[in-house]
């Protein structure tokens, strides 16, 4: 990536009080606690007894660490990092929220040990945040979003089995044709060295697109090495074995050579790719900086007591950690990009939640970094829920590049503008500091349904 990880975890602050008690109950509702298949009726009770006072004073302590995950140091030239962060512990405004209705005290994460039950946004979280009940309900059946990582994850599949059962959705195996794992040569046999770092980004990747579109199928294609000419050459048989959806939750450094990996890896008309725009704040980074796929910045998503039910903000961390975005170097500015400042491809597109304190459920039992439950944020989170975005809004046209699709809905009610936030300093405002319309940081805003993401 563009600048060394720094080797202490980051602690991020405290989220927004409730306004009133009924508001404390529907944030609470929304953030997803009950939701999970075995909640009761008798925690939905509780939940009216407790005072938004209560609440709020126990969601004002929240605070975790966290650390890149063992696939995102710094890579080499030619090769690429995922941008992923995993929470290794204090305690998340989730566990609080879920203490504060029990009237116990909350439970903290703790570093490499294995959590009973999830601690992060869980499917009815996402989809409520991002307007797409109805469709992930609906849509998706004979849709493939295909993930593309470096390295095997042996545990794919019993992992993302077990994700689905506890969130009660419908079995998504390699025996019902609905999961497929291959290696960049398309083999379900001869597969990658098995890396526990990059599993962990795999169980995000996959995880995303089941909370987001749990009717489409998922193919998992994995490079033998997280070198561009890999990633890409698992990019290429992605679409070969015919997914028309792809992400891609890596990036590295920009090069001389990017627009030529452009040509040989991800210009495929008709199919809908996305990238990671990076978590190392305010930065251009490849493949992001592409033409021809959708760059996706990261947000802070909370509940809020609005008509929409969450607020977002720009993920910033600190100087060196929070969405990327910027100008790229070398990639030329696509016709239907029209930021005037930027004379050639400007990152990102869109956005989606990535901040680790405000992050996503996973379940990932492979290696000894955190085996079972754990909060995952970063980039690598809002690339796959976006392409899953794309999925439910179905197959795009044939002679389309659908990253300009989000354009033709700018500024309406289908994408949820994010004007609050910054991921750094740059001398051209909207490089990096969000606001009304078009920004780098979070592109267009945040999927409210999926009519943004169709042609």
């Amino acid at each position: 990536m563009r600048t060394t990880t720094p080797n202490t975890p980051h602690i991020r602050g405290r989220w927004r009080r409730a306004g009133s008690a009924a508001a404390a109950t529907a944030a609470l509702l929304v953030a997803g606690l009950g939701t999970a298949a075995h909640a009761t009726a008798a925690t939905a009770t509780t939940t009216h007894e407790v005072s938004a006072k209560a609440i709020a004073a126990q969601v004002a302590k929240a605070h975790v660490q966290y650390e890149k995950a063992d696939c995102g140091a710094t890579p080499k030239k030619g090769f690429a990092a995922c941008d992923a962060l995993r929470v290794t512990g204090g305690t998340t405004a989730f566990m609080e929220k879920q203490a504060a209705l029990k009237g116990v005290t909350p439970k903290t994460v703790k570093p490499n040990a294995a959590s009973d039950s999830p601690t992060g946004y869980g499917p009815s979280d996402l989809q409520s945040a991002y307007g797409l009940a109805s469709a992930a309900a609906s849509n998706g059946s004979g849709e493939t979003v295909a993930i593309v990582d470096a390295y095997d994850d042996p545990n794919a599949a019993a992992d993302l089995a077990t994700y689905r059962s506890y969130y009660g959705l419908s079995a998504c195996t390699t025996a019902n044709g609905c999961f497929k794992k291959v290696s960049q040569t398309g083999s379900t046999t001869s597969l990658p060295t098995a890396d526990s770092g990059w599993a962990g980004e795999e169980s995000l990747d996959l995880d995303m697109v089941s909370a987001t579109c749990p009717n489409c199928n998922i193919l998992l294609v994995e490079a033998k090495s997280a070198s561009d000419a890999n990633l890409g050459t698992a990019v290429n048989e992605a679409v070969k074995l015919g997914a028309k959806f792809v992400s891609n939750s890596y990036g590295g450094s920009e090069s001389s050579s990017d627009t030529t990996y452009d040509t040989s890896y991800y210009k495929h008309a008709g199919v809908a790719i996305t990238a990671s725009a990076g978590d190392e704040a305010y930065g251009a980074e490849y493949p992001a900086g592409s033409r021809y796929v959708t760059a996706v910045g990261g947000t802070a998503l909370k509940t809020s007591s609005t008509s929409r039910g969450w607020t977002e903000s720009v993920w910033k961390t600190s100087s060196t950690e929070g969405t990327g975005s910027g100008c790229s170097a070398y990639d030329a500015k696509p016709t239907w990009q029209t930021d005037t400042s930027c004379t050639k491809r400007m990152i990102a597109d869109v956005s989606a939640v990535a901040d680790p304190a405000t992050g996503v459920s996973v379940y990932d039992s492979y290696g000894d970094d955190g085996t079972g439950w754990n909060t995952y944020g970063g980039t690598s989170a809002s690339s796959p829920i976006i392409a899953s975005v794309y999925a439910l809004a179905g197959t795009p046209g044939s002679s389309d590049y659908p990253a300009e699709y989000p354009y033709a809905a700018a500024g309406t009610s289908a994408l949820n503008d994010v004007t609050s936030g910054n991921n750094g300093s740059c001398s051209t405002s909207y490089y990096c500091t969000a606001k009304s319309g078009y920004d780098g940081p979070t592109g267009w805003g945040t999927p409210e349904g999926t009519d943004a993401f169709t042609g």
